[in-house]
């Protein structure tokens, strides 16, 4: 499914990450914006991104345990999917390391226009647990 909307990380540091899904044919609905599972998948890469950018993706088993979503306007453009949780994330693989059990802790996204107006949001439960060494 991924690999299906073609997202592009736009922007990424330990804090910040920006996903961009474009609005085209296999994307768009009937209605002309995008579909609810190509915003569930922007939401998705954009929450968990930074468990791979902290960890390289090695030692982790990462998984959302529960998504709560507001639409708030269609999204008849791009979409850019922003999480500024880096620093949760950080902290849930640090914790994890330490204890040896699953973190769990809600994360945010923020899906947006190309005009900067916010068509949806995402609230996401993730799921860490990271191996011992």
């Amino acid at each position: 499914m991924i690999g299906f909307v073609r997202p592009r990380i736009m922007e990424m540091d330990e804090e910040k990450a920006v996903i961009r899904i474009r609005l085209r044919r296999r994307t768009k609905n009937h209605l002309g914006s995008m579909y609810f599972g190509t915003l569930a998948v922007g939401a998705d890469l954009a929450g968990a991104i930074h468990s791979i950018y902290f960890t390289g993706g090695k030692g982790m088993s990462m998984s959302f345990k529960s998504m709560h979503a507001e639409f708030l306007r269609r999204a008849e453009g791009d979409v850019f999917f922003e999480s500024n949780d880096g620093k949760v994330i950080r902290e849930m693989i640090d914790e994890s390391r330490q204890s040896g059990e699953r973190i769990n802790r809600m994360v945010h996204v923020k899906a947006k226009n190309e005009n900067g107006e916010e068509v949806a949001i995402f609230h996401m439960e993730i799921s860490i647990k990271m191996k011992l060494p």
